[in-house]
């Protein structure tokens, strides 16, 4: 490859796409910028494009994101990712991905991601997902743009020849070089066909420092639809310079890590960049750059102890035709195993991949993170036992079981009323009205014992949430609790209206169909009694002929007979009694039940099924 003149470069840049600036303003720069003077790190020999919109480009600061009109954090739960398109353009094509869609499994793994984030807005705090959020407004940024190129950044440690690897590459002097550190101050693009103005938009390099290694964008054909980007040293001195390398690193397709033979296990490359990134080492080269300067077997030593490093960082080496980081010694100065590189790059460049594995890896890292909050220690969920054991505290909250046995005394004591003998209820009548309210006083509830129903109910609802949020992750283990603390909130006051609707102690009970008979049976005793007893008076005061034994018998008839019946009646009200209470007592449970459910168990079991819905999204999110 041959360099080109300042002049050759201004005609070639100003007629192609990107000298044009792709219809948005964008000018080549001539080589009568040397003269008015050249902008740092221009060297001669080389073309400076601006392509896109390189103006607004070139008013960012340092460190600085584009402006994205595409927010991930627009209101709208689970968005998606492709608008709909405006009124004057119905067919969509101002909108359509020029990338066109991503491949089935990684958009299920997007559009998952995109659920999940909107299932869990009101769950989870902003920053937790904010790793996440970013990820999607990324994969959309980046669909809309090439696919035909591959954005590849050169990054390393001050002197490990990032620059002059990245001009090795070019063929021609691009990046300055130097003993002065640092020498790169900003990233310097290098493309080697047109059509990548947007995607340098994109990393704010303004058009002053885009370069071209060939007029006419012609050159290798390996390389065709490569953007390799030479970025600032990542441990330079200067704060902005490692803001504007974590900026690139984030929306670049691939990564060359250069290293040397003297800053390769460097703990700041490793703990800060490789470590993190390990997930990403199907789109990583580490290059192991100045091995001129190693004596005999020494590099093949070097080598293999990166390999252990990045193997300690948890970075896969790609070896025999596995997905892995690619890991290679060369001299950028001497030119050895340059053309290696290139050929790798090329290989890497033409299957147009690196943009969608860039995003898929992006996916596992919010995945990894996102793990803690979504992924519960053992099985979550609300057992019918623990179901059962809420109903059965609200029952014995709300009294059902005392319910239940009062019914049953009241039953016997409506049918004693109604079988018993009639001088039995001439005496309570007398009671009655000797001392009124004597009869069967209903003192009002303590207060002690609604201050127990109330902390029963509580404590009902705590260990029922606690049941069900066991297990959880943090997050939703709390919106299960707080969604049956307001459950709760007048569950108390619910049960006792349920309580005076279903049963009052003054409920009268039915009367089962015996009764009319054992009414009849009473009143026959009753009369044999009078009939004996006025025979027998009759007989004192001469009415009648002395004749003591019968009226005696027919007197006692009624004596033992009344009382026989009475005790009859009892025994045979014993199974209905016990039946009607425990109606009551069950009519009273399952009210409390069906409130209880409404009011604490529904509400809960919805936030578990969301949190069942999140954890599939979930698992849909983190499988490849």
């Amino acid at each position: 490859m041959t360099a080109v003149t300042g002049e050759t470069e201004g005609r070639s840049g100003a007629g192609s796409e990107e000298g044009t600036g792709q219809g948005t303003g964008g000018v080549a720069a001539s080589a009568d910028g040397a003269a008015e003077g050249r902008p740092p790190g221009t060297v001669p020999g080389t073309a400076v494009i601006e392509e896109g919109p390189a103006r607004e480009a070139q008013a960012l600061q340092p460190g600085e994101q584009p402006a994205d009109d595409g927010r991930w954090d627009d209101g709208v739960i689970a968005r998606r990712a492709v608008d709909s398109p405006p009124d004057d353009d119905p067919a969509g094509a101002l909108h359509a991905p020029v990338a066109g869609p991503y491949a089935a499994p990684l958009r299920n793994r997007l559009d998952a991601l995109r659920e999940l984030v909107g299932l869990s807005r009101t769950r989870i705090e902003g920053q937790v997902l904010e790793e996440a959020g970013r990820v999607l407004d990324e994969a959309v940024a980046r669909q809309r743009l090439s696919s035909e190129h591959t954005v590849v950044a050169i990054a390393g440690a001050t002197g490990s020849g990032k620059s002059t690897l990245f001009n090795a590459l070019a063929g021609v002097p691009v990046s300055e070089t130097g003993l002065r550190r640092p020498t790169t101050s900003a990233p310097i693009s290098l493309t080697w066909s047109d059509g990548a103005g947007e995607l340098l938009d994109r990393l704010a390099i303004p058009g002053r420092l885009r370069r071209r290694p060939l007029a006419g964008g012609s050159g290798d054909e390996a390389l065709q639809g490569l953007v390799l980007v030479d970025l600032p040293d990542h441990d330079s001195a200067l704060t902005a310079h490692r803001d504007q390398v974590d900026r690139v690193l984030r929306l670049v397709d691939a990564v060359i890590w250069v290293v040397d033979p003297e800053k390769y296990a460097d703990a700041a490359l490793h703990e800060r960049y490789l470590r993190p990134l390990a997930g990403h080492a199907e789109v990583s080269f580490v290059v192991l750059n100045q091995i001129d300067r190693l004596p005999g077997e020494a590099a093949d030593q070097v080598l293999d102890d990166l390999r252990r490093l990045l193997d300690e960082d948890g970075m896969a080496v790609g070896e025999h035709g596995e997905p892995g980081a690619t890991v290679l010694a060369l001299s950028a100065l001497t030119g050895e195993g340059v053309a290696d590189l290139r050929e790798l790059l090329g290989r890497f460049v033409q299957e147009r991949t690196a943009a969608a594995k860039r995003i898929a890896a992006d996916v596992d890292a919010a995945a990894k993170t996102l793990r803690p909050v979504y992924v519960a220690d053992g099985h979550a969920g609300l057992s019918e036992r623990a179901r059962d054991d809420f109903s059965a505290r609200l029952a014995v909250a709300v009294g059902a079981t005392a319910v239940g046995e009062e019914a049953e005394r009241q039953w016997r004591r409506s049918a004693g009323r109604a079988c018993g003998t009639p001088w039995l209820r001439l005496w309570r009548w007398c009671e009655r009205v000797r001392m009124p309210g004597s009869g069967f006083p209903q003192p009002p509830e303590p207060v002690e014992e609604e201050l127990t129903a109330r902390q029963r109910v509580e404590q009902a609802v705590r260990f029922v949430a606690d049941e069900a949020s066991h297990g959880l992750p943090g997050p939703w283990a709390q919106a299960v609790r707080e969604a049956a603390v307001r459950g709760a909130d007048g569950l108390p006051e619910a049960l006792d209206e349920l309580a005076v609707t279903l049963w009052t102690p003054n409920t009268r009970p039915p009367r089962p169909r015996w009764w009319p008979a054992a009414v009849l049976a009473q009143a026959l005793m009753t009369i044999v009694q009078v009939c004996g007893g006025l025979w027998l008076v009759g007989q004192i005061v001469g009415i009648t002929e002395p004749l003591l034994i019968p009226p005696v018998l027919l007197m006692l008839t009624g004596i033992i007979g009344g009382p026989l019946v009475e005790w009859a009646c009892a025994s045979a009200a014993k199974g209905p009694a016990r039946r009607y209470g425990q109606d009551a007592e069950r009519r009273l449970k399952e009210a409390a039940a069906a409130c209880g459910r409404a009011r604490v168990l529904d509400p809960v079991a919805a936030e578990l099924l969301r949190y069942r819905e999140v954890r599939d999204q979930f698992v849909t999110v983190s499988r490849r």
